[in-house]
């Protein structure tokens, strides 16, 4: 269902954030994501000065190297616009998450490392986004299609319940899929898979 239209308005800014994942020949991952903040207007910064529409407010760049259980083995920073020249002093720090895992404690590990006058508000937003997209890479469909071997999330004990179920209203354990691919962890009454 569509939004429903909207009051009148105008334009005031726009924030695009991309983010991927690749599979390197390594048999690490790469998680790759990039923040570009841009205005339709011209306007003027303390700094750079007067700015043409569509100019980038922000483009900055991350690339989280991984291995299959989410560890950062490396971490890459890239900030080509900032709105202060200080901006690319915050890179270094961001080092400090390699050895850090995205799958517990992420945002606990990011706030510690990159938090405040440490890092930098735009990029250490990105790394949220990102984290989501490592577990879409890593533990998801694989390339042969949906009747191939699907692996949701971080390996678990013998027989224990995956951690995605009851974490959204698709993957309730009374719910229809929760039923039709994963029926020992099903609370449904109805039958499995059935609507």
């Amino acid at each position: 269902m569509p939004l429903p239209d909207p009051a009148p308005r105008r334009h005031m800014h726009t924030r695009r954030i991309l983010c991927e994942g690749f599979l390197r020949e390594d048999g690490l991952w790469d998680i790759e994501g990039r923040i570009i903040d841009t205005k339709p207007f011209e306007y003027t910064e303390p700094f750079r000065g007067v700015r043409e529409p569509a100019a980038e407010v922000h483009n900055m760049a991350v690339r989280l190297t991984i291995d299959d259980s989410l560890v950062v083995q490396a971490i890459a920073v890239d900030m080509p616009q900032t709105p202060y020249p200080t901006c690319v002093g915050a890179m270094p720090s961001f080092d400090g998450l390699v050895g850090a895992c995205i799958a517990r404690g992420w945002r606990k590990s990011v706030n510690e490392t990159v938090g405040a006058t440490r890092g930098c508000t735009h990029v250490r937003e990105l790394l949220f986004p990102m984290a989501t997209v490592a577990f879409q890479t890593v533990f998801s469909w694989p390339e042969d299609g949906p009747d191939g071997p699907i692996r949701f999330g971080p390996p678990r004990a013998a027989g224990g319940k995956p951690g995605f179920i009851d974490g959204c209203h698709a993957w309730a354990s009374d719910g229809m899929v929760v039923a039709t691919l994963h029926p020992q962890w099903s609370t449904r009454k109805d039958g499995a898979g059935t609507g």
